[in-house]
């Protein structure tokens, strides 16, 4: 399996849609605090607030939730049509190797996107604002690690409905879609429903919004971290037994 993940990682390294938003998201990290600076004349915040507000909860939640729907369209659903997928299946190693090794790598893929911006932008803002009010070291490596978790089990989601689809083009609206509908849906029927509010209560989707609390108490954090943890790996498991299952023409 390892040449299957090297594999991977040499074409994600290749992969244009990825640097591409890479470089467009750094870009957004980096012009971010000159603008509420310049533009906006905002000259004096907390360091708690960019991070935490800006970067985590506002910013980077709809970087992490649809940025890598676009990669799933391309890295995924694409060597369908370019006869990539055929490829590696007859190359005779099992699929749900195949499978795994790609959504290992596209998982990283994800994480790498989830972090530019809560990384670069604090650091870029500390140029502007000091470091008035910096958050505590512990707190910094908690919602990075959180951030990590969050972005791959989002990830093992959109790795899923990739291999479903053979057309990187309906991959990414189906994807953004659903993304865009999914806490709506389920908060209405959660309203109705109590199985439903269950779910959603501990569905990756809702819990992520809590990972810029401060002072959370063990338990919460255990929850926070168990959830995404056994979300790809129920995900990443369905996701292979599709794989292996489906006919790849």
């Amino acid at each position: 399996m390892s040449n299957l993940v090297k594999s991977e990682l040499f074409k994600l390294r290749k992969d244009r849609s990825f640097w591409t938003l890479v470089l467009i998201i750094m870009a957004l990290a980096v012009s971010y605090p000159p603008f509420v600076y310049f533009v906006l004349g905002i000259k004096s915040t907390s360091m708690k607030e960019i991070l935490s507000a800006i970067a985590l909860e506002g910013v980077n939640t709809y970087i992490v939730k649809f940025v890598p729907c676009i990669l799933a369209g391309f890295f995924i659903s694409s060597e369908y049509s370019i006869g990539t997928m055929k490829s590696i299946a007859a190359s005779g190693n099992s699929r749900i190797r195949i499978y795994f090794s790609k959504l290992l790598v596209f998982s990283l893929g994800a994480a790498v996107i989830a972090l530019i911006f809560p990384l670069i932008m604090p650091s870029v803002g500390l140029l502007f604002f000091g470091f008035y009010d910096m958050p505590r070291s512990d707190y910094i490596i908690q919602t990075v690690g959180l951030t990590i978790l969050y972005a791959c089990a989002f990830a093992s989601v959109m790795a899923l409905f990739a291999i479903l689809f053979t057309d990187s083009g309906k991959t990414i609206g189906f994807l953004i879609i659903s993304v865009s509908l999914f806490d709506t849906i389920m908060y209405t029927f959660a309203q109705k429903f109590k199985i439903v509010d269950i779910i959603y209560n501990y569905s990756v989707s809702k819990l992520f919004l809590d990972i810029t609390k401060f002072n959370l108490g063990n338990e919460e954090l255990f929850k926070l971290m168990i959830i995404p943890i056994l979300t790809f790996l129920l995900v990443g498991w369905i996701g292979s037994f599709i794989f292996q299952k489906k006919e790849i023409m």
